[in-house]
Protein backbone atom coordinates (compact mmCIF):
# COMPACT_ATOMS: atom_id res chain seq x y z
CA UNK A 1 0.00 0.00 0.00
CA UNK A 2 1.59 3.24 -1.24
CA UNK A 3 2.05 5.69 1.68
CA UNK A 4 0.27 9.06 0.44
CA UNK A 5 1.53 11.08 3.96
CA UNK A 6 2.82 14.04 2.66
CA UNK A 7 5.94 15.40 5.19
CA UNK A 8 5.92 18.75 6.75
CA UNK A 9 8.44 20.84 6.80
CA UNK A 10 10.74 21.05 10.31
CA UNK A 11 9.84 25.11 11.40
CA UNK A 12 13.03 26.63 12.69
CA UNK A 13 12.47 29.80 15.12
CA UNK A 14 14.76 32.50 14.52
CA UNK A 15 17.02 33.72 17.21
CA UNK A 16 17.78 37.08 17.80
CA UNK A 17 21.14 38.31 17.64
CA UNK A 18 21.35 39.18 21.29
CA UNK A 19 19.88 35.34 22.40
CA UNK A 20 22.64 33.86 20.70
CA UNK A 21 24.95 36.27 21.96
CA UNK A 22 24.25 34.77 25.44
CA UNK A 23 23.63 31.28 24.62
CA UNK A 24 27.22 31.77 22.87
CA UNK A 25 28.22 33.58 26.53
CA UNK A 26 26.90 30.28 28.14
CA UNK A 27 28.99 27.73 26.32
CA UNK A 28 32.17 29.61 27.31
CA UNK A 29 33.01 28.31 30.74
CA UNK A 30 35.65 30.32 31.58
CA UNK A 31 33.40 33.43 30.70
CA UNK A 32 30.28 32.22 32.64
CA UNK A 33 32.83 31.67 35.70
CA UNK A 34 34.00 34.89 35.45
CA UNK A 35 30.52 36.42 35.51
CA UNK A 36 29.53 34.30 38.59
CA UNK A 37 33.00 35.01 40.19
CA UNK A 38 31.65 38.85 39.55
CA UNK A 39 28.40 38.65 40.20
CA UNK A 40 29.52 36.85 43.57
CA UNK A 41 32.46 39.38 44.42
CA UNK A 42 30.23 41.93 43.89
CA UNK A 43 27.14 40.60 46.16
CA UNK A 44 29.90 40.21 48.74
CA UNK A 45 31.62 43.78 48.63
CA UNK A 46 28.21 45.45 49.19
CA UNK A 47 26.61 43.34 51.64
CA UNK A 48 29.54 41.95 53.46
CA UNK A 49 30.45 44.86 55.79
CA UNK A 50 26.71 45.21 56.35
CA UNK A 51 26.63 41.58 57.90
CA UNK A 52 30.55 42.21 59.83
CA UNK A 53 30.91 43.12 63.25
CA UNK A 54 33.92 45.16 62.56
CA UNK A 55 33.75 48.33 60.95
CA UNK A 56 37.03 49.77 58.61
CA UNK A 57 37.47 52.82 60.80
CA UNK A 58 37.21 50.68 64.06
CA UNK A 59 40.94 49.78 65.62
CA UNK A 60 41.80 47.07 67.93
CA UNK A 61 45.20 47.98 69.56
CA UNK A 62 45.49 45.10 71.38
CA UNK A 63 45.83 43.33 67.79
CA UNK A 64 47.77 45.63 66.11
CA UNK A 65 49.46 43.79 62.64
CA UNK A 66 48.16 40.17 64.09
CA UNK A 67 47.75 37.27 61.43
CA UNK A 68 44.17 35.93 60.70
CA UNK A 69 42.27 34.42 63.25
CA UNK A 70 38.83 33.24 64.00
CA UNK A 71 38.01 36.93 64.84
CA UNK A 72 39.83 38.59 62.03
CA UNK A 73 39.92 35.91 59.07
CA UNK A 74 42.57 37.82 57.22
CA UNK A 75 44.24 39.70 60.31
CA UNK A 76 44.55 43.43 61.50
CA UNK A 77 46.74 46.09 59.90
CA UNK A 78 49.25 48.05 61.46
CA UNK A 79 46.36 50.34 63.64
CA UNK A 80 44.69 47.13 64.12
CA UNK A 81 41.98 47.97 61.42
CA UNK A 82 40.53 44.47 60.10
CA UNK A 83 41.71 43.76 56.53
CA UNK A 84 38.83 41.66 55.52
CA UNK A 85 36.08 44.63 55.78
CA UNK A 86 39.10 47.18 54.35
CA UNK A 87 39.72 44.38 51.66
CA UNK A 88 35.56 44.41 51.06
CA UNK A 89 35.29 48.41 51.30
CA UNK A 90 38.60 48.22 48.64
CA UNK A 91 36.79 46.43 46.15
CA UNK A 92 34.00 48.71 46.31
CA UNK A 93 36.27 51.49 45.74
CA UNK A 94 37.99 49.47 42.78
CA UNK A 95 34.97 48.03 41.07
CA UNK A 96 33.67 51.71 41.48
CA UNK A 97 36.32 53.37 39.57
CA UNK A 98 36.52 50.67 37.36
CA UNK A 99 32.84 50.48 35.78
CA UNK A 100 32.63 54.84 36.10
CA UNK A 101 35.42 55.50 34.39
CA UNK A 102 34.57 53.15 31.64
CA UNK A 103 31.32 54.43 31.63
CA UNK A 104 32.89 58.04 30.98
CA UNK A 105 35.32 56.81 28.45
CA UNK A 106 32.78 54.77 26.41
CA UNK A 107 30.08 57.95 26.58
CA UNK A 108 32.94 60.61 25.21
CA UNK A 109 34.40 57.74 22.79
CA UNK A 110 31.45 57.09 21.19
CA UNK A 111 29.73 60.24 20.69
CA UNK A 112 33.34 61.34 19.38
CA UNK A 113 33.70 58.55 17.00
CA UNK A 114 30.59 58.99 15.80
CA UNK A 115 30.59 62.45 14.58
CA UNK A 116 34.48 62.21 13.34
CA UNK A 117 32.82 58.54 11.00
CA UNK A 118 29.55 60.04 9.63
CA UNK A 119 31.53 64.05 9.16
CA UNK A 120 34.16 62.28 7.41
CA UNK A 121 36.57 64.49 5.00
CA UNK A 122 38.43 67.41 6.69
CA UNK A 123 36.25 67.58 9.61
CA UNK A 124 37.35 63.61 10.49
CA UNK A 125 41.30 64.18 9.67
CA UNK A 126 41.51 66.87 12.60
CA UNK A 127 39.31 64.91 14.93
CA UNK A 128 41.64 62.38 14.67
CA UNK A 129 44.85 64.45 14.39
CA UNK A 130 43.58 65.59 18.14
CA UNK A 131 43.50 62.19 19.29
CA UNK A 132 46.51 61.67 18.06
CA UNK A 133 47.85 64.48 20.02
CA UNK A 134 46.57 63.36 23.24
CA UNK A 135 47.53 59.77 22.54
CA UNK A 136 51.05 61.13 22.55
CA UNK A 137 50.73 63.45 25.90
CA UNK A 138 52.48 61.07 28.83
CA UNK A 139 49.71 60.02 30.99
CA UNK A 140 51.19 60.19 34.27
CA UNK A 141 52.30 63.62 33.54
CA UNK A 142 48.66 64.23 33.20
CA UNK A 143 47.75 62.85 36.34
CA UNK A 144 50.22 64.66 38.26
CA UNK A 145 49.41 67.76 36.99
CA UNK A 146 45.76 67.50 37.35
CA UNK A 147 46.34 66.02 41.29
CA UNK A 148 48.37 69.90 41.56
CA UNK A 149 46.15 72.22 40.17
CA UNK A 150 42.66 70.55 41.14
CA UNK A 151 44.29 68.34 44.62
CA UNK A 152 43.12 71.17 46.59
CA UNK A 153 40.78 73.10 44.44
CA UNK A 154 37.93 74.24 46.42
CA UNK A 155 36.01 73.94 43.27
CA UNK A 156 36.49 70.21 43.48
CA UNK A 157 35.65 69.96 47.01
CA UNK A 158 32.27 71.84 46.05
CA UNK A 159 31.63 69.31 43.28
CA UNK A 160 32.36 66.59 45.63
CA UNK A 161 30.21 67.89 48.00
CA UNK A 162 26.89 68.67 45.58
CA UNK A 163 27.38 64.78 44.37
CA UNK A 164 26.55 63.56 47.87
CA UNK A 165 23.55 66.01 48.53
CA UNK A 166 22.46 65.17 44.89
CA UNK A 167 23.07 61.19 45.57
CA UNK A 168 21.00 61.81 49.20
CA UNK A 169 17.78 61.58 47.74
CA UNK A 170 18.69 57.66 46.46
CA UNK A 171 17.90 55.65 49.72
CA UNK A 172 21.40 54.61 50.83
CA UNK A 173 23.27 55.75 48.11
CA UNK A 174 25.03 58.41 50.26
CA UNK A 175 25.80 56.63 53.39
CA UNK A 176 27.54 53.71 50.64
CA UNK A 177 29.74 56.50 49.42
CA UNK A 178 30.36 58.19 53.00
CA UNK A 179 30.94 54.89 54.07
CA UNK A 180 34.38 54.07 50.96
CA UNK A 181 35.51 58.11 51.89
CA UNK A 182 34.41 59.49 48.88
CA UNK A 183 36.48 62.24 48.12
CA UNK A 184 37.95 64.70 45.99
CA UNK A 185 40.39 62.53 44.62
CA UNK A 186 37.78 60.17 42.87
CA UNK A 187 36.73 62.96 40.91
CA UNK A 188 40.04 63.66 39.91
CA UNK A 189 41.25 60.03 38.53
CA UNK A 190 37.52 59.66 36.92
CA UNK A 191 38.65 62.97 35.29
CA UNK A 192 41.89 61.47 33.95
CA UNK A 193 41.13 57.79 33.27
CA UNK A 194 37.97 58.90 31.41
CA UNK A 195 40.37 61.53 29.84
CA UNK A 196 42.61 58.83 28.53
CA UNK A 197 40.70 56.12 27.98
CA UNK A 198 38.16 57.31 25.49
CA UNK A 199 40.77 57.80 22.92
CA UNK A 200 41.00 53.95 21.58
CA UNK A 201 37.16 53.89 22.08
CA UNK A 202 36.81 56.74 19.47
CA UNK A 203 38.77 54.72 16.87
CA UNK A 204 36.96 52.12 17.23
CA UNK A 205 33.47 53.31 17.18
CA UNK A 206 35.03 56.08 14.02
CA UNK A 207 36.04 52.64 12.32
CA UNK A 208 33.23 51.21 12.37
CA UNK A 209 31.21 54.33 11.44
CA UNK A 210 33.19 54.49 8.48
CA UNK A 211 32.05 51.22 7.66
CA UNK A 212 28.60 51.52 8.01
CA UNK A 213 28.23 54.89 6.70
CA UNK A 214 28.89 53.08 3.07
CA UNK A 215 25.88 50.74 3.72
CA UNK A 216 22.84 51.18 1.73
CA UNK A 217 20.20 51.26 4.51
CA UNK A 218 22.52 55.24 5.39
CA UNK A 219 22.35 55.95 1.69
CA UNK A 220 18.31 55.28 1.92
CA UNK A 221 18.22 57.52 5.68
CA UNK A 222 20.19 60.35 3.82
CA UNK A 223 17.47 60.19 0.84
CA UNK A 224 14.66 60.38 2.75
CA UNK A 225 15.97 63.39 4.08
CA UNK A 226 16.78 61.95 7.34
CA UNK A 227 19.04 64.75 9.58
CA UNK A 228 22.95 64.01 10.72
CA UNK A 229 21.34 63.30 14.38
CA UNK A 230 18.78 60.89 13.32
CA UNK A 231 21.05 58.84 11.53
CA UNK A 232 23.84 58.75 14.78
CA UNK A 233 20.42 57.67 16.78
CA UNK A 234 18.83 55.35 14.74
CA UNK A 235 20.93 53.58 12.43
CA UNK A 236 24.55 53.73 13.58
CA UNK A 237 24.67 53.78 17.23
CA UNK A 238 22.54 50.52 17.21
CA UNK A 239 24.95 49.37 14.78
CA UNK A 240 28.13 49.65 17.07
CA UNK A 241 26.94 48.65 20.36
CA UNK A 242 28.26 45.27 19.63
CA UNK A 243 32.02 46.25 19.14
CA UNK A 244 31.35 48.89 22.24
CA UNK A 245 30.02 46.30 24.53
CA UNK A 246 33.47 44.11 23.78
CA UNK A 247 35.70 47.24 24.06
CA UNK A 248 34.14 48.41 27.46
CA UNK A 249 34.29 45.15 28.90
CA UNK A 250 37.98 44.67 27.96
CA UNK A 251 38.78 48.45 29.56
CA UNK A 252 37.52 47.64 32.88
CA UNK A 253 40.19 45.24 34.20
CA UNK A 254 42.48 48.13 32.65
CA UNK A 255 40.97 51.15 34.24
CA UNK A 256 41.39 48.96 37.56
CA UNK A 257 44.64 47.94 36.62
CA UNK A 258 45.59 51.91 36.29
CA UNK A 259 43.84 52.55 39.05
CA UNK A 260 45.85 50.13 41.20
CA UNK A 261 49.44 51.37 39.75
CA UNK A 262 48.17 55.00 40.32
CA UNK A 263 46.77 54.44 43.93
CA UNK A 264 50.19 51.89 44.80
CA UNK A 265 52.42 55.64 43.62
CA UNK A 266 50.15 57.59 45.60
CA UNK A 267 48.80 59.55 42.86
CA UNK A 268 45.36 57.86 43.06
CA UNK A 269 43.18 57.25 45.84
CA UNK A 270 43.56 59.32 48.54
CA UNK A 271 43.06 58.22 52.45
CA UNK A 272 40.93 57.59 54.19
CA UNK A 273 39.22 55.94 51.36
CA UNK A 274 40.93 52.22 50.71
CA UNK A 275 40.93 50.97 47.52
CA UNK A 276 42.93 47.45 46.65
CA UNK A 277 46.11 49.76 45.26
CA UNK A 278 46.00 51.43 48.75
CA UNK A 279 46.10 48.30 50.63
CA UNK A 280 48.72 46.68 48.42
CA UNK A 281 50.91 49.73 48.84
CA UNK A 282 49.79 49.79 52.40
CA UNK A 283 51.13 45.86 52.76
CA UNK A 284 54.06 46.46 50.45
CA UNK A 285 56.22 48.21 53.25
CA UNK A 286 55.50 45.55 55.36
CA UNK A 287 55.97 42.21 53.33
CA UNK A 288 58.52 40.99 55.77
CA UNK A 289 56.59 41.46 58.88
CA UNK A 290 52.98 40.94 57.70
CA UNK A 291 52.86 39.39 54.85
CA UNK A 292 49.22 39.08 54.57
CA UNK A 293 48.36 42.54 54.51
CA UNK A 294 49.74 42.37 50.80
CA UNK A 295 48.48 38.34 50.12
CA UNK A 296 44.85 39.18 50.19
CA UNK A 297 44.45 42.46 48.75
CA UNK A 298 46.62 41.05 45.87
CA UNK A 299 44.61 38.41 45.37
CA UNK A 300 41.16 39.39 45.49
CA UNK A 301 42.73 41.99 42.61
CA UNK A 302 44.56 39.63 40.51
CA UNK A 303 41.60 37.30 40.73
CA UNK A 304 39.19 39.89 39.51
CA UNK A 305 41.23 41.00 36.98
CA UNK A 306 41.25 37.45 35.33
CA UNK A 307 37.71 37.27 36.13
CA UNK A 308 37.49 40.01 34.16
CA UNK A 309 39.28 39.28 31.49
CA UNK A 310 37.72 36.45 31.00
CA UNK A 311 34.59 38.08 30.88
CA UNK A 312 35.64 40.35 28.44
CA UNK A 313 37.09 37.44 25.95
CA UNK A 314 33.58 35.54 26.03
CA UNK A 315 32.07 38.85 24.92
CA UNK A 316 34.02 39.19 22.29
CA UNK A 317 33.50 35.97 20.79
CA UNK A 318 29.60 35.75 21.77
CA UNK A 319 29.13 39.15 20.13
CA UNK A 320 31.75 38.41 17.52
CA UNK A 321 31.80 35.01 16.27
CA UNK A 322 34.08 35.48 13.47
CA UNK A 323 36.69 36.83 16.27
CA UNK A 324 36.03 33.59 18.04
CA UNK A 325 38.89 30.62 17.30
Amino acid sequence: MSDDSVSVPQKYISESPWRAAWRRLRQNVLALGGLVFLTLLGLVCVFGPLLSQHKQSDQDLAKQASGPSMEHWMGTDALGRDVAIRVLYGGRVSLLVGIVATVVAACIGVTYGLISGLAGGRVDAVMMRIVDILYAFPFIVFVILLNAVLGKDPTIEAWTKNILDTLGTIPGLRGALEDIGFNASFIILFAAIGAVEWLTMARVVRGQTLALRKQEFITAARAYGARSSRILRRHLLPNVIGPVIIYASLTVPGVMLLEGTLSFLGLGIQPPAPSWGTLINDGASQIEDAPWLIIFPGAFFVTTLLALNFLGDGLRDALDPRSGR
